[in-house]
């Protein structure tokens, strides 16, 4: 049987993958892995963490865990499905005997990846955990067993393969989910809601670097009711949340086009391109064409 999973409190760890505390982990926007690759490492506990910026999904074929996503603690048997969205406190405790995967995307690209399917994005937009019967398990572990082969592929057009695994996977889901009397955990709380909106409004207008008054005014919230959300649920100011967007954009851009870095400045709403040189290297230590060449090398990764 799992452990049971302690209390947590409000200022939870917020790690890229469980465990990877730093800012630069890994290339590819999704991740798959067993469950065992990781909860053997920690004795089978996950213990409670938030992501900022990255969903997961998990996909219990066999075996027992204890979940808890906010403030929900569920007890499942295989086969089963997790599905955690950003900012959604969850920690796991497995039995030995748990066989399964875990798919980790990145928030913005599954978000970008769905949203010309409507009302698909919202399918996912909530924590929620239920047991599947054969039947309903076989076409969600197919569409994860092929997600695995890709991303364990180095073929020709693997980025490709990989976009499209992902949304087999998410349409898998997303059907599971809304024909199944799935275990609503609670909403969000309000803090958490305002900090979703607050980052769809960056993911819309970060390239005009909109005034935080502006942002946090149609939230309906003030600047330093934003400032405190973003620090206590992330650790960091509403202004740097901003910024590492216009970061992780500038870093794509740098990595897997050939824009000349003024076209790059530009294009992410820098007035010039000295200032955008002066922003990103205050943020990462090094030039724009420095982070360049250092990716031509095959030695850079993305968050």
């Amino acid at each position: 049987m799992p452990k049971t999973i302690n209390d947590f409190s409000l200022r939870l760890p917020n790690y890229q993958l469980y465990g990877e505390d730093g800012q630069e982990s890994w290339l590819d926007w999704v991740h798959c892995e067993l469950i065992a690759d990781r909860s053997c490492l920690h004795d089978w506990e996950i213990k409670p963490h938030r992501h900022e910026m990255l969903c997961q999904l998990l996909l219990i074929t066999q075996g027992e865990a204890e979940v808890m996503l906010d403030d929900q603690h569920l007890r499942l048997r295989g086969p089963a499905l997790v599905l955690v969205p950003a900012l959604v406190a969850h920690g796991f405790s497995f039995s030995e005997s748990t066989v399964g995967h875990v798919v980790t995307i990145e928030e913005v690209q599954l978000r970008q990846q769905l949203l010309p399917f409507q009302g698909l994005p919202g399918a996912l937009s909530q924590a929620k955990a239920i047991e599947l019967d054969a039947m309903g398990s076989s076409d969600l572990e197919a569409a994860t067993r092929l997600l695995r082969k890709e991303f364990l592929s180095t073929d020709r057009w693997r980025m490709a393969a990989l976009a499209s695994a992902v949304l087999g996977l998410a349409l898998a889901a997303a059907r599971l989910l809304h024909s199944s009397a799935a275990t609503q955990p609670g909403q969000p709380s309000r803090s958490i809601g305002h900090l979703q909106r607050y980052k769809a409004l960056i993911e819309a207008s970060f390239r005009q670097h909109p005034p935080l008054a502006v942002l946090a005014e149609d939230i309906g919230i003030t600047p330093t009711q934003l400032n405190r959300i973003c620090r206590g649920l992330l650790g960091h100011s509403a202004q740097h949340v901003l910024h590492q967007r216009l970061l992780l954009e500038a870093k794509r851009e740098l990595t897997f086009t050939t824009l000349a870095v003024k076209r790059i400045a530009a294009e992410l709403g820098f007035a010039d391109a000295a200032y955008f040189t002066r922003f990103f290297q205050h943020r990462t230590a090094m030039t724009p064409s420095a982070w360049r060449a250092q990716g031509l090398e095959g030695k850079t990764t993305l968050p």
